[in-house]
């Protein structure tokens, strides 16, 4: 297991594949190391369920930090193409934050949730002593939807195309550079560029607007391990190759230069409201379309191919791509917390 971020593929195979609790028949799409959901059959029906921790970063405003929080555990539930319709929500608050600042972030949370169709189920909040900004709790996003209609994980196929919104590192290089654009030795204009980028983090409706367009053969949120991690978790779950232009990965105003001037590479940060979309190639016009006329960057990257003589793997431009197996904008961040903490720069 990293230091930091999530378990990796080996200590989720030896520890947690083998001990999931009891064998039912109704599990469709149990956990598997990579996936953004499960899938459980109720009468026919598929239930699509997805559990998250819930982030609240207060210097980001609280409304913004609080969609935030919403989206990434709403997403994971989108990318199966259904619409998330349930939430279950727990809230372990800090002693610090007040009455009226978790009444902001309830709030937001309640508008965005009915803006999408979303009732809250249940829920838990208390404060604690120990529990401290950013991690507050988590929650399960549900969606009930036809078995025959779901995007799984493990979807795509030779042939398909692969698209990608927004690009590499939106959501870390939006976070950074809105938390610690003080340490960072870049002009002011890139330093709002990048900050920009924190408008680019939802992605609960692109996945939506995709999967109806369609046909989507698979998705998955360009999250932790990046984009990198992500075509890797795809290309392997399917068990096919990834064929990918590097040049046609785009690179939105402000990511190189903090990336760069952190030391990291955007393939492999975490880029949540980024998604990577394996499509028939006939439905490729019509879902870059849908995207586009929402106001989203989207653009075809590459291929699906059949697998090589090693299985699954990505080639980037003919090079083998390997998944980050820890993203290195956790260490950004505890470098720039630091260093923000003693009033230095890292």
């Amino acid at each position: 297991m990293s230091d930091l971020g999530k378990i990796d593929r080996a200590f989720f195979d030896r520890h947690i594949a083998p001990n999931l609790g009891a064998d039912r028949d109704d599990v469709a799409v149990g956990p598997t190391h990579g996936v953004d959901f499960g899938v459980i059959d109720i009468g026919g029906q598929a239930l699509v369920t997805a559990t998250d921790p819930l982030s609240i970063l207060p210097a980001l405003g609280l409304e913004r930090a609080a969609r935030f929080a919403l989206d990434l555990v709403l997403a994971d539930v989108a990318v199966s193409g259904v619409a998330p319709s349930h939430l279950s929500i727990c809230f372990t608050l800090p002693e610090g934050m007040t009455d009226e600042e978790f009444a902001t972030v309830w709030e937001t949370i309640h508008a965005e949730c009915a803006d999408l169709g979303v009732a809250v189920v249940t829920g838990h909040t208390a404060r604690y002593a120990d529990p401290s900004h950013p991690w507050v709790g988590a929650a399960t996003a549900m969606g009930v939807g036809d078995h025959d209609e779901l995007v799984r994980p493990d979807g795509a196929r030779p042939g398909d195309r692969l698209l990608l919104t927004n690009g590499p590192a939106v959501e870390s290089v939006g976070l950074l550079s809105t938390l610690y654009g003080d340490s960072l030795e870049l002009p002011d204009d890139v330093i709002a560029a990048a900050q920009d980028r924190l408008e680019e983090v939802f992605a609960v409706r692109d996945a939506l607007t995709a999967a109806a367009a369609g046909p989507v053969r698979a998705m998955h949120d360009v999250t932790e391990g990046g984009l990198a991690g992500a075509l890797n978790e795809m290309a392997d779950g399917a068990g096919v190759r990834f064929a990918i232009d590097g040049d046609a990965v785009p690179m939105r105003p402000g990511v190189r230069e903090v990336c760069d001037a952190l030391e990291f590479d955007p393939w492999a940060a975490t880029s949540c409201g980024s998604l990577v979309i394996a499509v028939d190639p006939n439905g490729v016009d019509d879902v870059r379309g849908a995207l586009e006329d929402r106001d989203t960057p989207v653009a075809e990257i590459g291929r699906v191919e059949t697998s090589g003589e090693e299985g699954s793997d990505v080639l980037v431009d003919g090079d083998r791509l390997e998944h980050p197996r820890v993203d290195p904008s956790w260490e950004a961040y505890a470098d720039l917390a630091a260093g923000a903490a003693d009033g230095t720069d890292s």
